[in-house]
């Protein structure tokens, strides 16, 4: 799912420190980020080499999406420049629950390495220094014991997250904008959060049949969206929330509700376009700094148009992730995980793409 971001940077000079290496992992699994350069020139791109390590004596089996083996579909790096968060401008992509053959195996003592280039998924357009960490938390992160072939796998720690990281890599870059100024890519999202546009349909790369399937799909997407929204303001969370969010608190409850009504407000103001051009066996994907462009894959045209993993959830979902909307993330994929997630990590779910899309489907329906 790699793309030349149209916020690419393009670095000069200056200079400064680094610290790296290799720090504990889950599971003895390590994980370094060692920066190619750490003071950049004006023609540089900002590369990492990521070395995973498993200094356990068992063979761990690492779930590829949350390795840059495979290429990059989710952020899996925490990017700060002078203390603030820099958006991820990579893509976010709905999938199946995990099976065995999406896991990466590292045998006792095995290390794999690959190269990112951080500048092709961060905004680093904006001088000043910056902090580079590897971090990948899920509960499916590592294949458990009890995992079927070909099946839904369970997770090595249960529902409870488990978490790789790295040490923290610094590097300084004088950008293509001076230091102190505002990210480009976060003045647009404010500038399209804040318009209200003419509610429309488009498509790219699209036949005549897909337009129309879309089409209902879109419609579906908005009756779920609807009928979310319509629960989270009644105020009454029974077993329809808990079963997805977990336990109810005022926070999460609120969060819930406003990225529903959030929504509800993309589908039914802004200009959605659905591009068909992707040929990936995943279900769709986005990225979350480009709304509201929706791509979707191979998966999606074979699910049914309601029910669980639907052609209009997947829109729920994949609409939740845009940071101009709910801006989620995919901490696990299928209703088991999702289910799990709810019990353990309440947090985690009320931040989870699959969660609000499940939510929405009610499949089965609950109250």
């Amino acid at each position: 799912m790699s793309r030349n971001s149209i916020w690419k940077a393009v670095v000069g000079m200056a200079a400064l420190g680094l610290a790296f290496g290799a720090q504990a992992g889950s599971n003895g699994v390590k994980v370094a980020v060692t920066p190619e350069k750490n003071m950049l020139g004006a023609s540089d791109n900002v590369v990492v080499n990521v070395t995973m390590t498993n200094t356990s004596n068992s063979p761990q089996y690492v779930l590829k999406w949350r390795t840059p083996f495979a290429g990059m579909s989710a952020p899996l790096f925490e990017v700060q420049r002078d203390g603030a968060a820099v958006p991820y401008t990579g893509a976010l992509v709905k999938r199946p629950a995990p099976t065995q053959a999406d896991y990466y195996l590292l045998k006792p003592g095995a290390s794999h390495t690959v190269k990112v280039e951080l500048s092709a998924l961060y905004d680093m357009s904006v001088s000043g220094d910056y902090a580079v960490r590897y971090r990948a938390a899920s509960p499916d992160l590592f294949l458990g014991n009890k995992s079927r072939i070909g099946g839904e796998v369970t997770a090595a720690g249960g529902a409870t997250a488990d978490v790789l990281e790295s040490d923290t890599a610094s590097l300084y870059i004088e950008g293509r904008l001076p230091r102190g100024s505002a990210s480009p890519i976060m003045q647009a999202l404010k500038l399209q959060g804040g318009e209200v546009q003419a509610a429309a349909l488009s498509f790219s790369s699209c036949s005549a049949s897909q337009q129309s399937t879309i089409t209902s799909a879109i419609s579906a997407a908005k009756t779920m969206t609807n009928n979310s929204n319509t629960y989270m303001t009644n105020g009454v969370m029974g077993t329809r929330y808990k079963k997805w969010f977990g336990t109810v608190t005022s926070t999460r409850q609120n969060t819930v509700k406003s990225h529903y009504a959030a929504i509800k407000n993309a589908f039914d103001t802004k200009n959605v376009i659905v591009d068909c051009n992707c040929t990936d066996s995943a279900y769709a994907y986005v990225y979350p700094t480009q709304p509201y462009r929706i791509y979707v894959c191979k998966a999606f045209w074979s699910a049914p148009l309601t029910g669980t993993d639907s052609k209009g959830g997947t829109l729920v979902h994949e609409m939740s992730h845009f940071n101009a909307v709910a801006g989620t993330d995919d901490h696990v994929y299928g209703q088991s995980g999702a289910a799990s997630l709810a019990i353990s990590n309440p947090n985690l779910a009320v931040d989870n793409a699959d969660s609000h899309e499940y939510f929405s489907e009610n499949t089965p329906a609950l109250n």
